[in-house]
């Protein structure tokens, strides 16, 4: 503070009232003090002024956009530095879509750990004489949201080194480890293909996620057609033409048609043209989880000359079987990942089933039901108010899920001070680099500065996660856009992002000081 000028205004102050203010005022109009800080009083007064109006602004900009009041639904709340928490419609029990998804990988991280595996156990009644195991194997699935096909196979190759060739005995899968209660609710997409791989359901059976992966490729012999993995109940009718070099044609020119067969088969007939040099690919769930997983492993055996000489079974383990081989699980850290960067239905409706199977009562029937109820108790424990919430199959892949924003938000500030939130954060896509938001807010200035959960549904669209503002302050984040239609709620959800980062509401101002020494200072 000038102190020169406090004394003349203490000596000023000794005369008439009216003169003694009239040279206070004279004092302080004339020096650097007084115009600093009459331009710092400016700025904050519009700083918080355009803090109050940064609700009012984007709710503005929604009803325009989407020609409602409604549709969208906004909660901000600042985490570690200055700034206003902002609400539009924040209140409002809205579909969330795959945001969801975070609950669920948050209860997750919370309740299991972020070291949680999962084991795939390989097991025989019988015994190992010369290269053949007299006996019949078993597989006792525990719930692998991502048991692949390239961990199937380092497991089983241990069969080979061991020796044998030949399985006298059947196949027998249990899949016991999961509790379900007459199947799951059903959800009615209008894609027209109810073998998209979003669609797989989850089960105690579950590997590689049920999916197929069929290509088509041209050269200069002609089309060449095959599926990975190859399954006996499985061909392909190939009627691609191949055609000259040329730029390869999108996906979308290619029909893959399965038609089902009496005695179990199916022939997937795909037609299109492609130029040499080109391939095609896509990817679908054709066949129940149990006859799939057996396929798969008969298929993996047989290319490793090992022969299964009896039947396929689907029932539980003996309590006298004995180890023979295990696959473990990457850990919960690396699901989550997978869950949240490419929002993975399957995945996290496998880790509801999973939290439910590991927190299930005696009385419960349905580990789906469990879960649900497990994480209402621990968000319920958490302070968060979960009325109205329908968490449904923790995927968001629902048209009867809902949250409010608020509620989504202080989810999120929770999980800002979890021991486990930088493994949180680490799973959600990177803005304008990887995962669904690769392609968003381009050539922004935002590249880096927000981890964000996205949602797709016919009329929702949705955001969660966390994003910096150009002061460095990071902002818990949620937003969804329920309108019919919701084809320009991405470009809303997007202007709140850009917003939120370049015009924070902050209600303050980042000041430099006058004296010598100058420091920044908060006003």
């Amino acid at each position: 503070m000038n102190t020169q000028g406090l004394q003349a205004g203490k000596g000023l102050a000794t005369g008439r009232f009216a003169s003694g203010a009239v040279g206070l005022a004279t004092v302080f109009a004339h020096t650097p003090l007084r115009q600093a800080l009459a331009q710092e009083q400016t700025s904050a007064e519009e700083a918080f002024a355009s803090s109050r109006h940064w609700a009012s602004q984007i709710r503005s900009y929604a009803s325009k956009s989407l020609n409602s009041d409604e549709a969208l639904s906004v909660a901000v709340i600042p985490l570690n530095g200055p700034g206003i928490e902002q609400y539009v419609n924040a209140d409002t029990l809205m579909s969330p879509g795959s945001i969801m998804k975070l609950v669920t990988t948050y209860a997750a991280l919370e309740l299991l750990g972020p070291t949680h595996h999962w084991n795939t156990d390989f097991l025989t009644d019988g015994m190992m004489v010369g290269d053949s195991l007299k006996g019949n194997l078993y597989v006792r699935f525990g719930g692998d949201p991502k048991l692949t096909l390239e961990r199937l196979w380092s497991t089983l190759r241990e069969l080979k080194s061991m020796g044998i060739n030949r399985i006298e005995g059947d196949l027998v899968l249990d899949g016991s480890y999961f509790r379900v209660d007459g199947g799951f609710p059903a959800f009615e997409d209008n894609g027209d293909n109810p073998h998209a791989p979003f669609l797989v359901e989850p089960s105690g059976y579950l590997t590689n996620l049920n999916l197929l992966h069929f290509q088509v490729r041209a050269d200069e012999r002609g089309t060449q057609a095959w599926t990975t993995p190859d399954l006996g109940e499985v061909s392909i009718d190939n009627r691609v033409t191949a055609l000259p070099e040329g730029p390869c044609p999108a996906r979308s020119r290619f029909d893959w048609e399965p038609v089902f067969h009496e005695n179990h088969q199916v022939t997937v007939r795909v037609t299109g043209q492609l130029p040499q040099g080109c391939r095609s690919t896509t990817y679908l769930s054709l066949l129940p989880h149990e006859r799939y997983s057996a396929s798969v492993i008969r298929s993996v055996l047989s290319e490793m000359g090992i022969i299964i000489s009896g039947g396929d079974r689907f029932e539980g383990t003996p309590e006298d079987a004995r180890l023979i081989m295990r696959t473990t699980s990457p850990d919960l850290v690396s699901m989550v990942r997978d869950i949240n960067k490419w929002s993975s239905n399957v995945m996290a409706r496998q880790m509801l089933l999973t939290i439910g199977a590991e927190f299930r009562k005696e009385d419960d029937k349905d580990d789906r039901v469990a879960g649900i109820r497990t994480v209402y108790e621990w968000l319920e424990n958490m302070g968060i108010n979960t009325a109205g919430m329908v968490i449904d199959n923790g995927a968001g892949l629902t048209r009867h899920g809902r949250i409010t924003a608020r509620q989504g938000a202080q989810i999120l500030q929770q999980a800002w001070d979890s021991p486990y939130a930088s493994d949180l954060m680490a799973s959600m896509p990177i803005i304008a680099m990887d995962g669904t938001m690769a392609r968003r807010l381009r050539n922004t200035g935002m590249d880096g500065e927000g981890r964000i959960k996205t949602g797709y549904l016919e009329n929702v669209r949705s955001i969660a996660g966390f994003t910096r503002d150009d002061n460095n302050t990071t902002w818990a984040i949620v937003g969804m856009v329920n309108n019919d239609p919701a084809w320009n709620g991405q470009a809303v959800l997007d202007r709140v992002l850009y917003s939120l980062h370049f015009r924070p509401p902050v209600g303050m101002t980042l000041s430099q000081s006058t004296d010598e020494n100058p420091a920044s200072s908060i006003q």
